[in-house]
């Protein structure tokens, strides 16, 4: 009796199996249910099988582990990007069904706005600095200081918190080049006394008369 309940739930399961794969297609989006992290991505139920969310298709910037996207239980949309029914393998993707940072970068990143963002790499001409996640603008060296610095390290380090001026953006080339040199400036030129312009405005006119 064991062995046959045993069988009959083996077959039961088996069946239920077959049937999700049937229903599964590259390229459908497909509602499911995350039930496992790794440090490697994310599995989901998919209607009584799993599929895999590798690390990098969960996030257009990058992530550390797949817990700063996603929680064990949490519902989620998800994308068959994927499918290899011999050995059972299903590739999803979560970022796909996700804006892609640079279609309105033009609009949320416009030429002349100060955004705050963080120093994420450094190179030997300047600091890359991400504005969101998958979106990170380049601060060449010579506009990361007030003063000339020989070194990007010497201004900027990697974590660091940035206040940014937006010089240019060109979504076509994914490219944003930033200025921390013109907030220092402007934060300078604010920070002026209104007496010392007053000042400097009582000497302009004595020397004129």
């Amino acid at each position: 009796m064991v062995a046959s309940r045993k069988a009959v739930m083996a077959e039961e399961s088996a069946a239920k199996k077959k049937e999700a794969w049937e229903k599964l297609e590259e390229g459908i989006v497909i509602h499911g249910i995350v039930r496992r992290l790794t440090d490697f991505g994310a599995f989901v139920d998919v209607g009584g099988v799993d599929g895999l969310i590798h690390i990098t298709d969960l996030s257009w910037g990058r992530i550390k582990h797949p817990s700063e996207v996603v929680k064990p239980n949490q519902e989620v949309d998800v994308k068959i990007l994927s499918l290899d029914k011999e050995r059972e393998r299903i590739q999803l993707g979560y970022k796909q069904l996700q804006p892609r940072p640079w279609d309105n970068a033009t609009e949320k990143y416009p030429e002349g706005a100060i955004v705050e963002g963080k120093v994420v790499r450094i190179t030997e001409f300047g600091a890359f600095v991400e504005l969101e996640p998958g979106l990170d603008g380049l601060v060449h060296i010579s506009q990361c200081a007030l003063n000339r610095v020989a070194k990007v390290e010497d201004a900027v380090q990697v974590g660091q918190p940035a206040r940014v001026k937006v010089l240019s953006v060109d979504p076509e080339k994914k490219r944003i080049s930033l200025s921390i040199r013109q907030v220092l400036e402007e934060e300078a030129f604010d920070a002026i006394p209104e007496a010392e312009f007053e000042l400097v405005t009582e000497v302009e006119e004595t020397t004129e008369a």
